[in-house]
């Protein structure tokens, strides 16, 4: 059947609509579904900031990591020795800002091991503890003054025969220099002369600036001393109190070990001083009697520095000993100097070969390299005073490790070691709970218990 034109355009108009009318209706749906989703989104998201999240654990996904023993081991011993490292220089820096005040104590300190046996052999005489330390401290002032009067009055008297001697060993000096192997003409002497003028003559340019410098090392001498001499009463007088005090800074637990450890120091302190006196008082009297025999000026002098520089073994001696040479190079000429130089030597090779090992080994227990060793650092760090602190800081130290060591077999575990040791007890603990543990009323009693059985002044 065959329809009518008009009918046909009819339908198709009509399916066109319907067709767009379904299309509108679709995107219209879309459109509420999304804005729904959105809206549910949007009240979802307000609802779960209104409401405190609730965050559940769970086991951990991390392992330890696997690596060699010796690897693990390695980097245990690394990180703390790194620790250890930057604290002592950290701490030596602070020393080496107060080296004002420290080298006085440190001084002092030594002073002390010196005559603390004097000061206890008085106070068992029955005079007074702190009386005996006075008197002391006072017959070394006086010792002091009378050897600088001393030397200073040798010095004065040979000053008049000390300008001949050396305008006589110039021109010895000269003429062994023109006549000798050396050859050197008398224009080459006259341009050296000129040479070291020029350089004093610079020197003096800056005077005042130097004389500011020397004014205030001076002043740091004069306050040192004053410290010195303090310091040295109050170790001698009130040692024990003050270690006894300083013993109670450390843990409970580590108290008594403290203490023991101390009073190996002191001891070995002790023994390292008193035979560096007796090794500076041999150099000191060997090099006088070859400067005596060799008609050397000042031998009194010349025997306060040797013995003064003995105390920074191994090198001190023989650096004061050139200045024994100097002076016969001077008053008497190359051929005298040659022998004083000689004399040096001889007594040297006896410190080293007799006294160092015999004393040195049988005291202190530091090996020579250990103590070149030790000088060469302490120089690094603090020059001359810590070439003068190097050697009883490690003679002391030594025997500190040597002595902790005893309570610990080679081999034994560290938990086997430490089963000895005091229990760490809470900071409320009671002194009756220190005294089942540590074997004493109270440590701190224990402690001053140890010290007062120790003669007084005994010990810093």
């Amino acid at each position: 059947m065959r329809r009518n034109p008009r009918q046909l355009i009819n339908d198709l108009r009509h399916s066109r609509r319907a067709a767009r009318t379904e299309r509108v209706e679709t995107e219209s749906l879309e459109l509420r579904e999304r804005l729904a989703h959105q809206w549910a989104e949007l009240r979802a998201a307000r609802r779960a900031v209104e409401v405190a999240p609730d965050i559940a654990g769970g086991p951990s996904n991390l392992t330890r990591a696997q690596v060699p023993y010796g690897v693990d081991l390695a980097a245990a011993w690394s990180w703390r020795f790194i620790v250890i490292s930057v604290a002592a220089l950290a701490i030596l820096w602070v020393l080496q800002f107060f080296m004002v005040v420290v080298l006085p104590l440190v001084i002092a300190l030594l002073i002390a091991a010196l005559v603390s046996p004097v000061v206890t052999g008085m106070s068992r005489l029955g005079v007074p503890h702190k009386l005996s330390a006075l008197l002391v401290v006072l017959g070394l002032v006086g010792a002091i003054v009378l050897m600088v009067t001393f030397v200073s009055n040798q010095v004065l008297a040979g000053v008049g025969d000390l300008s001949k001697q050396v305008t006589d060993g110039i021109d010895q000096i000269r003429d062994w220099l023109r006549t000798g192997p050396l050859n050197v003409t008398d224009s080459q002497i006259s341009d050296g002369l000129e040479s070291a003028q020029e350089q004093i003559s610079s020197l003096s340019e800056d005077a005042v600036g130097r004389v500011t410098e020397v004014s205030t090392a001076v002043g740091h001498v004069v306050a040192g001393l004053f410290i010195v001499l303090f310091s040295t009463y109050f170790f001698l007088a009130d040692g024990a109190k003050i270690w006894a005090w300083m013993v109670r800074l450390f843990p409970r637990a580590g108290r008594l070990r403290a203490d023991s450890s101390g009073r190996v120091a002191w001891q070995s302190l002790t023994q390292f001083v008193r035979a560096t006196v007796l090794v500076a008082a041999v150099d000191a009297i060997g090099i006088m009697i070859g400067a005596v025999a060799l008609g050397v000026p000042f031998v009194s002098a010349i025997g306060v520095l040797v013995f003064l520089g003995a105390f920074i073994p191994m090198v001190g001696a023989f650096v004061s000993g050139t200045v024994a040479v100097l002076v016969a190079l001077v008053a008497q000429g190359p051929f005298t100097a040659l022998l004083m130089f000689g004399v040096v030597l001889l007594v040297q090779q006896l410190e080293a070969h007799v006294l160092q090992p015999f004393l040195m080994g049988r005291f202190v227990s530091v090996h020579p390299l250990g103590v070149i060793v030790a000088i060469a650092l302490g120089v690094i760090v603090a020059g001359i005073p810590g070439a003068l602190i190097a050697v009883p800081l490690a003679a002391s130290l030594n025997a500190v490790v040597q002595h902790l060591a005893t309570y610990t077999d080679v081999g034994q575990d560290a938990a086997e070691a430490a089963q000895g040791d005091p229990d760490t007890l809470p900071l409320d603990a009671s002194g009756d709970d220190v005294a089942d543990v540590a074997g004493a009323a109270d440590v701190g009693d224990a402690v001053d218990a140890t010290a007062g059985a120790r003669p007084e002044g005994g010990r810093p």
